[in-house]
């Protein structure tokens, strides 16, 4: 890889670093092809994406950067799994940790917040942007629905007593 090439790589982690909700670092070291393919397409299904770079490359990239204090993870074999969503590719890369123990968790960043496994583990079980926009969604819809049924509730109980006592003059 020439200098032009790694200066491109180092523009697109930084581009990463400072776009994505999340970022988890992982050791990888054994893992098949097939299982690196399963681990990308579990990714896109979530609009998360999993990146191999060069270590330093990486560290480079970090300089300057809000979680420049995660470069530290970054010995070994690792990937980096990143989504815009700030859970999305927690839960992903927690998911898989847990069915490949090749797939060790080594921590991440939310941020500007450094992560060790087990804050990528949390951030991992907090509902996701979809799951939180859906109970907003609920808790605004439902004063609305209350208020409909408070206001329709009278003229049914009304309706109900009327019945009842024309029920009674009929018998």
């Amino acid at each position: 890889m020439d200098r032009a090439q790694k200066e491109k790589v180092v523009e697109e982690l930084g581009q990463i670093f400072e776009s994505s909700g999340v970022v988890v670092v992982a050791h990888y070291a054994g893992m098949t092809v097939a299982q690196m393919q399963d681990l990308r397409a579990k990714m896109r299904e979530v609009g998360g994406s999993v990146r191999v770079a060069k270590n330093t490359l990486a560290k480079i990239a970090l300089e300057g950067k809000p979680c420049a204090s995660m470069g530290q993870l970054l010995t070994g074999m690792t990937v980096l799994t990143y989504s815009e969503d700030p859970v999305a590719a927690a839960k992903v890369a927690d998911a898989y940790a847990k069915a490949n123990d090749k797939f060790v968790i080594l921590g991440g960043a939310m941020g500007d917040t450094a992560l060790d496994p087990a804050g990528v583990k949390v951030v991992a079980q907090m509902p996701s942007r979809e799951e939180l926009i859906a109970s907003i969604v609920g808790c605004i819809g439902a004063p609305a629905s209350n208020i409909a049924g408070a206001i329709g509730a009278p003229a049914s109980n009304i309706a109900g007593i009327l019945k009842t006592l024309e029920e009674r003059e009929a018998a």
